[in-house]
């Protein structure tokens, strides 16, 4: 895997590919690698770019204040390309909204899958949810000492929290984890364990977080919204209130599905992000249709 750097920070990278630029933005449960499929799909078409996020994958976090959209449309500055199309999984699809807002005339597509919302609270229920897993997992309170530095880690806490994450967003609340394919389970497991590795270990940070919630109406950039119906509820809901909220958006829904369907349904993913980023750039999207 190779590495660019970028203000003086090293981010885990891939290119390949040429034609209209692509950015793929990884959730925040994984790395760059859970596009896998995709980066190889749209790089027959394509100028593809994947890295991780600051703080995740081959990218250290470290210490100082920072923006994740930031890194991102400094990365294209890098790069030499001053137009791009995001895709971006849970909280890179906030990132790609942060991005649009900031610098609306570089981005040209918006595809968000399972998408986040900066400065968005998770509903009610879903925050009961994870406070009930966390306080299951760790009665003592040790995540606490974990997330400020104070304690060693214990291998099992942090393949606890994978699997944690693994039932209740990548199979989703209703389904169990036996119904998703064993190679893409193993592969989320191994991203997780290092995403919690990292953000309990690293040094620590702070994000600047833009509140994006009362904006998306400025945002017109088209837009196509993918939401697996086995997904998290507050996420089910939070894709709808997207689809409404932003003028140039598409509604897909897609049955049986979780948080991840980059991974667990990669064709059928594929075949919506070729068809999309293939629409002529003057091309408005009318409605909210349901596939």
């Amino acid at each position: 895997m190779a590495t660019i750097e970028v203000g003086g920070t090293a981010f885990g990278y891939d290119e390949a590919g040429e034609g209209p630029a692509v950015v793929l933005l990884h959730a925040a449960l994984g790395d760059r690698r859970m596009w896998d499929a995709q980066f190889t799909e749209l790089a027959a078409t394509h100028r593809v770019i994947r890295y991780d996020r600051r703080g995740f994958g081959e990218t250290r976090g470290e210490a100082g204040e920072h923006a994740h959209y930031e890194d991102l449309l400094a990365l294209l500055d890098a790069r030499g390309i001053e137009q791009a199309a995001l895709v971006g999984a849970s909280m890179g699809g906030a990132c790609a909204l942060d991005a649009a807002l900031a610098a609306p005339e570089r981005i040209t597509r918006l595809a968000l899958l399972g998408s986040g919302l900066t400065g968005q609270p998770w509903p009610d229920r879903m925050q009961a949810d994870i406070a009930r897993m966390t306080a299951e997992l760790f009665p003592d309170g040790r995540l606490a000492r974990y997330e400020t530095r104070e304690a060693e880690i214990d291998p099992a806490d942090v393949q606890a929290m994978a699997e944690a994450n693994i039932r209740y967003l990548v199979a989703g609340p209703s389904r169990d984890v036996s119904v998703l394919p064993p190679e893409m389970v193993k592969q989320v497991r191994e991203m997780c364990e290092q995403v919690y590795h990292h953000d309990w270990t690293t040094p620590q940070w702070t994000e600047r977080i833009p509140d994006t919630r009362h904006r998306l109406a400025e945002i017109t950039t088209p837009a196509l919204v993918v939401i697996g119906k086995a997904d998290a509820p507050g996420l089910v809901e939070l894709s709808a209130h997207l689809a409404d909220s932003l003028p140039q958006a598409e509604l897909v829904e897609l049955d049986d599905t979780g948080h991840l369907p980059s991974m667990e349904r990669p064709e059928k993913v594929n075949e919506l992000l070729q068809r999309f980023l293939s629409r002529p750039q003057a091309h408005e999207l009318g409605g909210h249709p349901v596939a």
